[in-house]
């Protein structure tokens, strides 16, 4: 892809969404950085259907601590690998209480450091919670960066770094939005639907997908 269909493809999504969000259910920041650690290898839809039932009890760093390593499994036993899961948010959220008042830190360094937060969750959490320019590259990214020649890459990060380069800076901070968006409702990963897809003129996949009979 071009610069002027690089352009056109945001201008587009932009057009149709022009706030994007996040499907993750949350009203604060920990509840985001809960939901998101969580939603590794698991749906949006699976995680807001335990999140609904965990953050009425205990939605805070000391709450989940009160709460305790199984009352925490009780809540989120639904979701795939809730056993490492709640290991990792319940050594988090001390790690939350005892260095930084109980509060979700904004900065990458500290939210690394966190168990059970890696690259991909620190920049969703930067993102969406303090509106900061990152590119968390999921399956959809990745498959849709490769597939459409935005971004080109082997690994998570090369795309990562490449689509931080080619996409303008006024649809930056919401442009992994747009792209996780896409990949799930249209750019699918076994059949992307070519024939619904208002940004096919300027994609690189060929061929493009017919309507069925």
């Amino acid at each position: 892809m071009n610069r002027a269909q690089i352009e056109a493809f945001f201008a587009t999504l932009k057009a149709a969404n022009p706030h994007p969000k996040t499907e993750l259910e949350y009203t604060s920041n920990f509840e985001l950085l809960a939901a998101v650690l969580l939603s590794a290898q698991a749906t949006d839809v699976g995680v807001n259907k335990a999140t609904r039932k965990l953050y009425p009890v205990a939605n805070t760093p000391q709450q989940i601590l009160d709460l305790g390593l199984e009352g925490l499994e009780s809540h989120i036993k639904t979701i795939g690998l809730y056993h490492s899961k709640a290991k990792h948010l319940m050594a988090a959220c001390r790690i939350l209480v005892d260095q930084h008042g109980g509060e979700v830190p904004g900065n990458r360094e500290a939210l690394e450091a966190l168990p059970g937060v890696g690259r991909k969750t620190a920049n969703v959490v930067l993102n969406v919670a303090f509106g900061q320019p990152t590119m968390a590259v999921d399956t959809h990214i990745f498959r849709l960066g490769n597939r459409t020649g935005l971004a080109k890459g082997k690994t998570p990060l090369a795309v990562e770094m490449k689509l931080m380069k080619r996409i303008p800076a006024e649809y930056a901070v919401d442009a992994h939005h747009w792209l996780i968006l896409h990949g799930r409702y249209v750019c699918q990963a076994r059949k992307p639907l070519c024939y619904q897809c208002a940004v096919a003129d300027c994609c690189d996949f060929k061929p493009k997908t017919k309507a069925p009979a």
